[in-house]
């Protein structure tokens, strides 16, 4: 007899990784790719946090922390809230985590349960949606459009059919770059308190924007839930380390489940991780990079017919709508690799009804590598 396999497991894959696979195994028979599917910054983690690692091996046994963190990191992350974003939060409410994803499940876990409701944006990221289904939360798609740059509305969630009990918003977004303003954002936590709806703000992508700085939930309302990682900004994918701000209710179910699911964050990578904040130069130097690779794909993919672009206001991503040129954004990838060697990410990752006529770009990687991109895209005759 065959043993069951749970269907809590039977989520869609998440794509940009099959693309990464697909990548991987056309490099490794010698053909050139330029990875422009992944949202990983292509520079290292910044000089002090290395140094800082290696300091810690030389004289820590790197055993468990604490399940919520090193008292020392979360306060540094406090300090952090005060210099940037003129926030006061108490370190006890900062939670470190394995990486931002598990951030969210531990939110999810305590703030909602089996059969409850949650908005999520429709382009977005789709681990969210992946994750809530597999812990029997049901996520309900907003849909996002370039009428309203990609942002969402206080009219569109009102008129939600059935009402949430969460939402889940990321400013700057992954897939598209947008970013909310300062008054949506405000109307979006002022909507969500009135409403008695658990409001989770994805800030992962705050630092990487080029007009305006991003504005943390945590201005309007200390309610919220905000998670952030030291993957994108702090070029720290691979380390695994992220952080949640929550409010005092929750702390106590979030480390009870951080307990019993993860011991504790990488040790190694939260005395890393107290350095990266005196990085910041460093790291703007690398935002800057992003700058210029942004720009040079806004001026160059119209040339190659991708003429319909996201507002990109930050993150290190332009959305096309390509349906001119497709109606199946994944064939569309598949033979954009196999015969140009760039990697992209098709929209039905993002966006399960209409991203088939839409695909990502990455422009995290070097620039000269976007340039080259960008010529083989113009040379293509798809």
């Amino acid at each position: 007899m065959a043993l069951k396999v749970a269907k809590r497991g039977m989520v869609p894959p998440f794509i940009v990784m099959d693309v990464m696979r697909a990548a991987a195994e056309k490099e490794a028979t010698g053909d050139s790719v330029l990875h422009l599917e992944v949202g990983q910054p292509s520079s290292a983690a910044p000089k002090k946090v290395i140094e800082a690692a290696k300091r810690a091996l030389d004289s820590d046994k790197i055993g468990y922390t604490l399940a919520l963190g090193l008292d020392p990191l979360r306060e540094r992350i406090s300090q952090y809230y005060r210099d940037y974003y003129k926030v006061t939060i108490d370190p006890a409410r900062i939670i470190v985590t394995t990486g931002s994803s598990t951030g969210f499940l531990l939110a999810f876990l305590s703030a909602f349960e089996a059969g409850d409701r949650v908005g999520v944006c429709s382009p977005g990221y789709p681990a969210y949606r992946n994750i809530l289904k597999a812990l029997g939360i049901n996520p309900v798609d907003i849909p996002v459009t370039a009428e309203t740059d990609f942002h969402p509305t206080a009219e569109i969630i009102d008129s939600i059919e059935g009402g949430l009990d969460g939402l889940l918003i990321a400013s700057p977004s992954n897939p598209t770059g947008s970013m909310l303003t300062t008054e949506e954002l405000k109307g979006l936590c002022t909507l969500c308190s009135e409403r008695g709806i658990r409001f989770i703000s994805d800030e992962i992508y705050h630092g990487i924007t080029y007009d305006e700085k991003a504005h943390t939930a945590l201005d309007f309302d200390d309610e919220v839930i905000v998670i952030n990682s030291f993957s994108k900004y702090f070029s720290m994918t691979g380390w695994r380390l992220g952080w949640m701000v929550v409010p005092e209710t929750l702390l106590r179910s979030i480390e009870c489940l951080a307990q019993n699911m993860f011991i504790s964050p990488p040790t190694l990578s939260q005395f890393a991780g107290i350095a990266a904040f005196d990085c910041l130069d460093e790291l703007d130097g690398n935002v800057a990079r992003y700058a210029k690779s942004r720009e040079l794909l806004l001026n160059e993919l119209p040339r190659a017919g991708f003429d319909k672009l996201a507002p990109a206001d930050g993150a290190f991503y332009l959305y096309a709508d390509v349906g001119r040129l497709t109606n199946d954004s994944q064939d569309f990838c598949r033979r954009m690799l196999a015969e140009t060697g760039v990697a992209t990410t098709p929209g039905i990752d993002f966006d399960p009804q209409q991203g088939h006529r839409f695909m990502r770009f990455s422009f995290a990687g070097s620039t000269e590598n976007m340039a080259e991109a960008a010529k083989r895209l113009i040379a293509w005759k798809p």
